[in-house]
């Protein structure tokens, strides 16, 4: 094997290392900092301070499909797949000023939702068999049956929230 093989193997084997390693550090949201500089010097007021954070969807494996007896398909034929996220924290806060009247009393607003998790599920679909399990009546042959389709409402579970507040010096 020639050098310049053996050095490409070596770069390979590095890089495969590396990202297999980064993998596992996969954040739940994205810490982000709105940059609203600009707004204070175009318009010349205090501009509000804005941090967030930008989900990052996970998706899960697909629910398996279940066999019930006297059914020839599976329940439900088109997988659930669930996806689940983290809501990172937001924290708006904003100056106010004046707001008992005087400028000593120039306070501070508030909003912030803390980080809360949030999972969806899919809809599946639910199709029928357009034929019956074999009948011993009609010499083992299966009979026919109305086709039937349906689909497993979407979920949502989370429980998202709110703190709003003011704060005036003391």
């Amino acid at each position: 094997m020639k050098m310049t093989a053996r050095g490409s193997i070596a770069v390979l084997m590095t890089c495969m290392a590396a990202a297999g390693a980064a993998s596992p550090a996969v954040a739940d949201a994205v810490p982000v900092g709105v940059p609203l500089d600009a707004v204070e010097t175009t318009l010349g007021v205090e501009a509000p301070r804005l941090a967030t954070a930008v989900p990052v969807p996970m998706v899960g494996a697909p629910e398996a499909p279940r066999q019930h007896s006297g059914d020839m398909l599976p329940t439900p034929l088109l997988p659930v797949v669930p996806v689940s996220t983290d809501l990172g924290r937001t924290l708006v806060t904003s100056p106010v000023p004046n707001l008992l009247g005087t400028e000593k009393t120039d306070g501070e607003g508030s909003l912030e939702a803390p980080a809360t998790t949030l999972l969806a599920r899919t809809p599946g679909a639910v199709v029928g068999s357009p034929l019956t399990m074999p009948d011993g009546s009609n010499h083992g042959l299966p009979n026919l049956t109305k086709p039937k389709l349906g689909l497993t409402t979407p979920e949502l579970i989370g429980a998202p929230a709110a703190l709003l507040g003011l704060g005036t010096p003391r």
